[in-house]
């Protein structure tokens, strides 16, 4: 009998996450608000890490306004990012770091697969690493897992992907 399967992940686009802080630093030197300011957005692509500097607390807020609602615009979930708390930088301006999660982490793992149990179908849950593997012999019942998962609120992210 053939079994059927499809993987749980988390993923962010990396290349539309760059898009959008480059249409966020756009908007950033067109808005009069920030003119002659040293605000600004940087991203790492590496470390999946970006830096926002302002003037003020104001500004700051302004400043993720923007980028949430250019990353948005993009089709990149705001569940993927982790804003740090503000800091002191140079000369009085403040620097948040926003970490990009990708991935799914081993408690939020065990969770999901609990949440997937307590359906009552007939499905095997299967944590790999940072993506979870969900096989079954119905095809039904895996759409109806993959139902079920896009409909949840799940503080990250969440892609089925792989269907075989």
């Amino acid at each position: 009998m053939a079994n059927f399967s499809f993987d749980i992940v988390s993923e962010v686009d990396l290349q539309e996450m760059d898009n959008a802080v480059n249409q966020a630093n756009k908007e950033l030197a067109q808005r009069y608000d920030f003119k002659d300011s040293k605000a600004s957005i940087a991203y790492d692509r590496q470390e999946k890490k970006i830096t926002l500097i302002a003037d003020n607390d104001f500004k700051l807020r302004a400043l993720t306004d923007i980028l949430t609602t250019r990353m948005a615009k993009r089709g990149i979930s705001i569940k993927s990012l982790k804003f740090n708390p503000p800091e002191k930088a140079f000369e009085g301006y403040l620097r948040q770091s926003v970490d990009i999660c990708c991935g799914i982490d081993k408690e939020k793992a065990k969770e999901l697969t609990g949440i997937i149990k307590k359906l009552g179908l007939k499905v095997q849950t299967q944590i790999e690493g940072e993506k979870i593997k969900v096989s079954s012999a119905k095809k039904d019942e895996l759409q109806a897992v993959i139902a079920h998962v896009k409909g949840l609120n799940f503080p990250i992210p969440l892609n089925c992907c792989n269907y075989r």
